[in-house]
C-alpha cells in the first residue's frame, strides 16, 4: 500500500493523449481511484472533479480518474456526461496493484474484489503528498483541490 511520503510506483497510464509516468509525472498529479463507470457515485464523482478542473488546472495540478473499465466505455462515459477530466483504463490492474486499490470488499456476505475508491496527490517528482483511502464522494473533490493548494507550489 503506496502511502504518503512514498514515492509513487514505476508505472505508466495513457489518459487524455498522452503518457503518464507516475514515478515522475512533471508536475503535480491526482490520480483518483473509482470502481466503474456510469454508476451513480462514480459518476458524481466524476462530475465532482469536472465541476473544479479549472481550479486544479489554476493550481498547476493534473486529475486523472483509474478504473479497470476498458478505454471504450471511458469514452462513452466522458461524452454521456461530458467529462473534462481524463480517463485512464487499468484493464490488467497493475497500477491499481501497485497503489493497493483492488482489494477484498463484501456485500450480502459475499467476498468479491473490487476497487476501493481513493485518491492520491502526487508531487511533480512522483511522492505521494496526500492520500486518502476508503474515499466518501460528496465534498471529496474540493477537499483534494484545497489540498492541492497548500501542498503544491
Amino acid at each position: 500500500m503506496i502511502g504518503e511520503g512514498n514515492k509513487a510506483p514505476v508505472a505508466t497510464l495513457q489518459a487524455g493523449g498522452e503518457t503518464i509516468d507516475l514515478a515522475a509525472p512533471g508536475r503535480p498529479l491526482v490520480l483518483y481511484f473509482y470502481p466503474k463507470d456510469d454508476t451513480s457515485g462514480c459518476t458524481r464523482e466524476a462530475q465532482d472533479f469536472t465541476a473544479l478542473a479549472d481550479g486544479f488546472a489554476a493550481a498547476g495540478v493534473k486529475v486523472v480518474g483509474v478504473s479497470r473499465d476498458p478505454q471504450k466505455s471511458h469514452d462513452k462515459f466522458t461524452a454521456k456526461y461530458e467529462l473534462k477530466v481524463p480517463l485512464a483504463s487499468d484493464e490488467d490492474g497493475r497500477v491499481s496493484d501497485a497503489f493497493g486499490t483492488w482489494t477484498q470488499k463484501s456485500m450480502y456476505g459475499r467476498k468479491y474484489m473490487g476497487m476501493e475508491r481513493a485518491t492520491y496527490l502526487l508531487g511533480a517528482d512522483g511522492t505521494v503528498l496526500k492520500a486518502w483511502r476508503k474515499v466518501k464522494v460528496p465534498g471529496h473533490a474540493a477537499e483534494v483541490l484545497e489540498a492541492a493548494r497548500k501542498l503544491v507550489r
